[in-house]
């Protein structure tokens, strides 16, 4: 029973969040500095979770297959590959470090 007392909590908070952000003003939005927080927020957030994904488990950190497709796909980025090629190159460097037993 708890378990569904605190879904409805959830649900009912991220509501009140909904609402809270349909109440601040159009002033406030249209403030540069808000406006470029706003930009800037979603590339943070992915980072932070790719971050996470990539070197977290459980609560220590793994050095494993994933690191090394990222540091695959952040080589191809940094010498301007199109994005299938950079996600190619992270598949196939993840694949080639597990299946080598990584």
């Amino acid at each position: 029973m708890t378990v569904w007392i605190a879904i409805g909590l959830t649900a009912v908070g991220c509501y009140l969040v909904k609402l809270l952000g349909l109440l601040v003003p159009a002033g406030v939005l249209e403030r540069p500095l808000v406006q470029r927080l706003a930009a800037l927020l979603p590339v943070a957030l992915l980072a932070a979770l790719t971050a996470e994904q990539t070197f977290g488990a459980g609560s220590g950190l793994a050095l494993d297959a994933r690191a090394a497709g990222v540091a695959a796909a952040a080589g191809a980025l940094a010498l301007r590959a199109p994005f299938l090629v950079v996600v190619g190159a992270a598949v196939a460097v993840t694949a080639g470090v597990r299946a080598l037993g990584g």
